[in-house]
This record gives structure tokens, sequence and C-alpha cells, in this order.
């Protein structure tokens, strides 16, 4: 059984160096997230060049994810560098102030003053400290601690409800999706988006600066949540980021909102990724613990394309491992997955010739006994369109761009193949298409596969044709026909 649930792994100092690397690549990432919030334009365009590298050698096709840091919304730092709050204390949020103490701390956000109101509640370093707003005061918020514990430089802030109005993308943001477009990026995360608009933002800004990333809306804002549609509109991935959505709108809600975005993203033909401590305790543990293996295991089930690693890869004493557990959980998940989706093709009435060829062949694919599908792509756009439809066949997507085979290294139970760089004959690339997936093992001579294809070829945005091959029968006639 092949693995269809995609592993996104952040880069870090924890697999910088190229054998670690090379190691969680073998034991199954499929796409590595480079963390803008994090580390210099050098190091991040390092980190493509040496996975890209690594992955040519392995054979392996990996995508490259370029997540921005958004906008700092955070405290200052301390003058000893951290603090014990207690409740009922009071304690200041001061926009000027330079150096934080026992009574006030600083902040990197300027504007929060004027965005907040006596009454409101801020929540810091992920909910673990709860300020009550009691006034506001030109540059300083007047607070009362009603959760304390230790406040420490630079952690950060959120307003439960939402509310905050910091820009998505920051300066540093422009200038990082202008490192993304020089590497390549397959795919730019956008945090903090609260509108389809900023996605459209980005897209123009990436587009200028000569990228062709796909867009991905990291859903971390309450606001987000309520103009979700629009900004699947916008993007073309979104990523269900749980930890600070769930510090706006409180922790036992997200579970639901998860499984909503991943339905609302697949149903509009969109990608999305489930993120934030899937395996977290392997940070500083071999094994993950009962409750993280049920929590990656229901985000398969719930048909994400993709899980993410983060500190767990980044910064955690066991990478490779983590890699190992997480594409464990997904093929077990998966296994109870296919079953209760088997031959559950919803009823939609396709809208262009890309969605009626996709709907076709997994159609058909519920009903004979396919094997595999090859699915040869200019674009990767009917490749897309035939991985929202859930199916126990493996959909591998030939082409011979290198950009469209990096971003198919997303899409659920879709397998980047380098294949057909100028050939025109649709006959032949039928045939060595055919010896292709021999040669990899997926088929075998008598089985059932099917093949789809644009005609005439080369033509991105183009298929057009489907066709259901008996493996080997065309080679059976060709010898026949020379006797």
């Amino acid at each position: 059984m092949i693995r269809r649930t995609k592993i996104v792994a952040t880069l870090g100092p924890a697999c910088g160096n190229p054998k670690v690397l090379g190691r969680m690549i073998e034991a199954g990432v499929d796409v590595v997230r480079i963390n803008f919030s994090h580390g210099t334009r050098e190091e991040h365009i390092g980190y493509a060049e040496l996975t890209r590298s690594l992955a040519r050698a392995a054979g392996y096709t990996i995508g490259v994810l370029a997540d921005l840091q958004g906008p700092k919304i955070r405290v200052g730092k301390f003058e000893n560098g951290k603090i014990k709050l207690e409740i009922g204390d009071e304690f200041i949020l001061d926009a000027e102030c330079e150096l934080g103490n026992q009574e006030r701390v600083g902040l990197d956000y300027k504007e929060l003053p004027n965005d907040v109101e006596t009454g409101a509640t801020l929540m810091l370093d992920d909910g673990r400290i709860v300020l009550g707003v009691s006034k506001v005061r030109g540059h300083q918020i007047y607070c009362v601690v009603e959760q304390g514990g230790i406040l420490s430089n630079n952690k950060g802030i959120n307003r439960k409800g939402g509310g905050l109005g910091a820009p998505a993308l920051t300066s540093k943001d422009l200038e990082d999706i202008k490192t993304a477009a020089a590497f390549n990026a397959d795919f730019l995360a956008v945090s903090f988006p609260r509108s389809g608009d900023d996605m459209r933002q980005a897209r123009a800004l990436m587009t200028a600066a000569g990228g062709k990333s796909l867009l991905m809306a990291k859903i971390e804002r309450s606001e987000a949540i309520l103009a979700l549609d629009d900004i699947l509109e916008a993007s073309d991935a979104i990523m269900v980021a749980r930890g600070d959505l769930a510090v706006e709108v409180g922790d036992a809600v997200v579970p639901a909102l998860q499984k909503r975005m991943i339905s609302a993203a697949r149903a509009r033909n969109k990608l999305v990724v489930t993120a934030t401590q899937m395996m977290e305790s392997m940070i500083t543990n071999p094994i993950p613990t009962r409750a993280e293996v049920s929590d990656v295991a229901n985000a398969v089930l719930d048909g994400t394309d993709a899980v993410m690693l983060s500190a767990e890869s980044a910064a955690g004493v066991y990478p490779v491992e983590s890699v190992e557990a997480m594409a464990r959980v997904c093929l077990e998940a998966e296994k109870e997955y296919l079953v209760n989706q088997d031959g559950r093709i919803p009823i939609v009435h396709p809208t262009t010739i890309e969605e009626a060829i996709a709907r076709a062949t997994m159609f058909t694919a519920s009903g004979l006994q396919i094997r595999a599908i090859a699915a040869l792509t200019q674009s990767g756009v009917t490749a897309l369109l035939m991985s929202r439809r859930s199916s126990k066949v493996p959909i591998f997507a030939l082409s011979p761009q290198e950009d469209t085979r990096g971003k198919v290294t997303l899409f659920r139970g879709v397998y980047p193949v380098e294949f057909g760089d100028g050939l025109i004959d649709p006959e032949v690339i039928l045939s060595l298409a055919e010896d292709e997936l021999l040669k990899r093992g997926v088929i075998r001579n008598g089985d059932l596969m099917v093949m789809t294809i644009g005609e005439p070829v080369g033509k991105a945005g183009g298929t057009n044709t489907m066709k259901i091959v008996k493996v080997g029968e065309c080679k059976q006639k060709e010898d026949t026909d020379m006797v």
C-alpha cells in the first residue's frame, strides 16, 4: 500500500545536516517547510538547494514550502529576561516602553492600543497568560492578570475573539516573497490573512517577483473563519494552523473547525494541510503519545492532503523518527478511510473538460479493478481534480515540467514522475508511460490501468482524453504484427 497523505517537515538546526535530511527524505518527507520567522535569506536559499539536491540524488521530487512570518504581535524584552505574573496583578502593555519590568513591557506592534478597549481579553504566550483590559490611555493598555505565569521576552499576543488590525503582509514579508521567488518555492504560505484580499495581494507580489508558487492561506485568525469562502476563492491551499487559531477562538472549538475547513477546501478543489503540535512530544521523546497518534489519524480520516511537523523536525532530538512515526500512522488510518469512502463518488456536474475527464477517470477506477492511473500533465490541474475524489488507486502525475512535479508533491494520493520531455506522439507517449509504471513495479502485465492525456500534446490545461489500457496488450499486438 502506498501512503497517500503527504508529510510536510519544517527545516531547522535539527535537520540542517545533509545526512539527517537525507534520512528524513528516505523516511517519507514529501514537502519541506522553510520558516521565514527564523534565519537569513542565504540560509533559506541554502535549505531549498540542499533539499532539491538530496532529493534528486535519491530519485525523488520534494516540494518546497516558504512560510512567511507575518505580523509580529508580541511583547518586547524584559530587563531580566522574564517576570512572574500572579492572578490579580496590575500590568501595563506600553507601546513606548523600551525595556520591561514587573510593572510594564513594550510592544513590537505599536498599534495595539488602537485595537483594544476596556473589557477586551488578551492571551499571551499561546494563552498561557490571560490579561483583562481595564482601560486604555494613549499608548498604554492597563490590564489585570486573570491567569498568571512566567512571561518572557518576545512572547506572542492574541485577542480572544480576534480583532487585531495588523496587516497580514509586513515589509519583511515583501522581501521574503522575493526570496521565495528566487529559489522557486513550490508553495507560499501567508500568515494571519484576514480576507481574500490579503491573498490576492500576496499573489500579485509573487507574480511581480517572477514566482509561480501556489498560494496557501494559514487560517489562524478568527476573522479568517468568517471570511473562509473568500480566502478559499483567492488561494490554492489552506493550512489549518491550530496554534494561534485555538488561542483566538478557544481550543474546544478547533476540532470541529478543522473538519469544516478540510471539507470546504476539498469541495472547492483546494489543497489543505493540518498543522501544529501533531507529534509535539517527539521533540524530546522517540515515540509519540497515543493522543498524538489519534490526532494525526483523525486528520487523515478528515481527508487532509498533508500533515505537518514543526519543532519536531526543526529543533527536536528525533526528526527522522518523527517522520517515520507520522508515516506509519497515516498508512494505518488510510486503510480505514478508504474502506469508508469506497465507491462514494459524489454526483456533481463538471464545469470544464478537465473536470469531466477527472471525474470519469475516478468513477472508472472505483468500478473496475484499475491498478494505477497515469495522468500525463503539463499543469497538474487534472491530477489535482482527481485527488479530490477518494480512491484506492494511486495517481501518477507524469510531467516534463519541474514546476508541476514540485507542486503535485502536496496532492493527496498523487505521485510526481519526470516524464515526456520533447515527446509529441500520443501513442508513443502512452506506450512509454506504461513502460515507466511497469519499471516502477506499480503495474504488471494483464493489469488494467487508466491513462489521461491532452491532445494536441504539450498544451497546458488541455486534458481531454481518457483511455483504459490492459497492460502488455499493445506490446503483444505489436509483436504479432511483426511476425
